[in-house]
């Protein structure tokens, strides 16, 4: 009798693990291990903030800071971001989105997505590969890569792994000798264009960096040291690799550009608060290419540019990096676009975090739009790897948003699109 009772125990335990088992089914699945650690870490990455915070864990707080920091109280940095939200759509349905263009132009050839990516300095700080990261990924979703004098990859170098699209951004420096070779080993180099940033008559007031003590190259001392440690995966990584250099400056100081200390130094003491419009004359009898101008936020000066027959005004407030109360970028598109009219065009730098962002500056009368922070987050949080990520996701949350608003085609955006919270 025992054995009976224990028998259709175990039978009806067996039949409901069975069933249990059958109804968890039916509700989970169970994904396969990733092997690769970067992928890994992006699993439960949803958006950019997300990659923000990896890049915050990963990374000691200096470098983090460094590349999320800004101006002064950090108001034009914030704003910059936040401008996107007080825009609304006014979708429209039942418009047949089955098939979505958001193809662009940008400098008058067709882009998958009317996007570029933005110069930054020192982008070997966040990731070993740095700039040479970036190129790759850019090249991979056919956007335009743009490579910072601050680089600390050359134009040669970034040249050697990325066949793609390739813009040289400049500074209106005192070393005019300097920024003439760098000239010649563009074009030589095969890049399409330059990018005159003009915002930078002196470096503006960084306080995060002040208040940490933090350098490019970074000083050496306690502090530096502990933070490393307590950040292993990003030390092992900086200390595998190659010395960091400004690598486009090399020769700049007498030396062979390896000695980043001095030349620092010597790069900050370039900045040229005479710089004007016959400086930018300068650059043009220099470069036959196409020439954007970086750090307009006037509807004058882009009439000027306009005028002067520049191919394209780049909207932007450096980040929030140099003037603190400078307007966001987004808010002044649209006067922009007004004074300069078909004549150049007008490329939207500052704030993206989203794709529905780059179809809010497309509507307002952007030609394309530009992103810095974005995959400088990525890169920090999980390498080349992250590059691809986010900029996969800004194709898909641009094709998503358009799909939601029943526009088919990027020539289809207009201000009507939108309304003014």
């Amino acid at each position: 009798m025992a054995d009976i009772v224990e028998f259709a125990f175990m039978a009806g335990l067996t039949n409901w693990v069975s069933q249990a088992y059958e109804t968890a089914r039916s509700v989970m699945q169970f994904g396969e291990f990733e092997h690769d650690a970067d992928k890994r870490h992006l699993i439960r990455a949803a958006d950019v903030s997300d990659l923000r915070r990896m890049a915050k864990r990963r990374m000691p707080a200096g470098c983090f800071d460094y590349i999320d920091g800004a101006a002064e109280d950090e108001v034009s940095a914030e704003r910059s971001v936040s401008a996107y939200h007080r825009w609304q759509f006014r979708p429209r349905v039942l418009r047949d989105v089955s098939e979505v263009d958001i193809s662009g132009r940008v400098l008058g050839k067709t882009a998958p997505i009317p996007l570029v990516i933005a110069p930054t300095g020192f982008d070997r700080i966040a990731h070993s590969q740095g700039e040479l990261a970036v190129a790759r990924a850019a090249e991979r979703a056919g956007i335009p890569y743009s490579l910072s004098t601050m680089g600390t990859r050359s134009v040669e170098e970034v040249a050697d792994v990325c066949g793609g699209r390739k813009f040289f951004q400049v500074y209106v420096w005192r070393d005019r000798e300097l920024m003439a070779d760098l000239l010649k080993r563009s074009a030589a180099a095969g890049y399409e264009a330059i990018m005159i940033t003009v915002d930078t008559a002196v470096l503006g007031r960084r306080e995060r960096d002040v208040r940490r003590g933090f350098s490019l190259p970074p000083k050496l001392g306690p502090d530096t040291i502990i933070d490393g440690l307590l950040h292993p995966r990003w030390l092992l990584d900086f200390l595998s690799n190659e010395p960091i250099k400004f690598s486009n400056c090399e020769g700049a100081t007498g030396g062979d550009g390896g000695d980043a200390v001095a030349l620092a130094d010597y790069i900050n003491s370039q900045f040229d608060p005479s710089l004007s419009w016959d400086d930018i004359e300068w650059f043009r009898e220099r470069w036959d290419g196409p020439v954007m101008l970086k750090g307009v936020l006037s509807p004058d000066d882009a009439k000027i540019a306009a005028d002067m027959e520049l191919d394209a005004v780049i909207v932007s407030n450096h980040g929030g990096r140099q003037l603190d109360g400078a307007p966001a970028p987004v808010e002044c598109v649209p006067a922009i676009r007004e004074a300069v009219g078909d004549r150049c065009e007008v490329i939207c730098d500052g704030g993206i975090r989203r794709g529905s962002d780059i179809v809010k500056a497309l509507a307002l009368g952007a030609d394309s739009a530009m992103i810095g922070r974005a995959y400088l987050y990525a890169l920090g949080a999980a390498g080349e790897t992250g590059v691809d990520w986010v900029l996969n996701y800004f194709v898909e949350g641009m094709t998503r948003t358009m799909r939601l608003n029943g526009v088919r085609s990027t020539a289809d955006l207009n201000p009507e699109l939108l309304a003014r919270v």
